[in-house]
């Protein structure tokens, strides 16, 4: 898996200008929680569709940017959880267990441009 760090609050417009073009996916990893941890390492593991950009935010080092995640995605605050973001919106978002590859890939697939 090739993470993008997710460690300003600015990047959050530039997530939203790349979605304009590919589904974005955005990943809150709590490094204190062993559920996220195990979401994590499935995600690692997974096979990710190479048309999808993938953030990962350490949510503990950057609280302030987790918190305007969910002010600018209007979404309430989990973790892990993961945000698929498209045409600037949050479309799909998942958390704890129930965090897959194959449901970010299928859910993705509904607005990959063709």
């Amino acid at each position: 898996m090739n993470w993008i760090a997710l460690e300003t609050e600015e990047q959050l417009e530039t997530i939203k200008e790349e979605s304009n073009t590919k589904p974005v996916v955005i990943f809150k990893h709590s490094t204190r929680c062993s559920i996220s941890s195990m979401a994590k390492n499935r995600l690692d593991r997974a096979i990710p569709n190479e048309n999808i950009s993938f953030y990962y935010l350490d949510l503990i080092r950057y609280r302030s940017v987790s918190n305007k995640i969910a002010e600018v995605f209007n979404v309430y605050h989990e973790s892990p959880q993961i945000l698929l973001i498209s045409k600037g919106e949050c479309v799909y978002d998942e958390s704890h267990n129930g965090i897959s590859m194959d449901d970010i890939n299928d859910e993705a697939h509904k607005y990959l441009v063709n």
